[in-house]
């Protein structure tokens, strides 16, 4: 497969944000569809997803979400969740 052949649109045109449509993880994603999938991921964990529930929506690796966000200038969260209280 050729990876500057056309492809079909992003999975941001066939509903990602559904969950229904996955992008090819071997695909490179250049220009405009690469700004536009960065809106989304960037949107998506600003309104509190996880890197990894993206990455498993959109069906590429946790690195290449990382990597959109550091792109999009996102301050990204620390690491773990809330701790229990009052126990070790």
């Amino acid at each position: 497969m050729d990876p500057d052949a056309p492809a079909p649109r992003s999975a941001l045109d066939s509903g990602t944000a559904s969950g229904s449509s996955k992008t090819d993880p071997n695909r490179q994603v250049r220009g405009e569809e690469r700004r536009e999938l960065t809106e989304y991921v960037t949107g998506e964990y600003l309104k509190g997803q996880s890197i990894r529930d993206i990455a498993s929506t959109i069906g590429r690796s946790y690195g290449f979400v990382h990597r959109l966000l550091n792109e999009g200038g996102v301050k990204l969260r620390t690491r773990g969740g809330a701790r229990k209280a009052g126990g070790r």
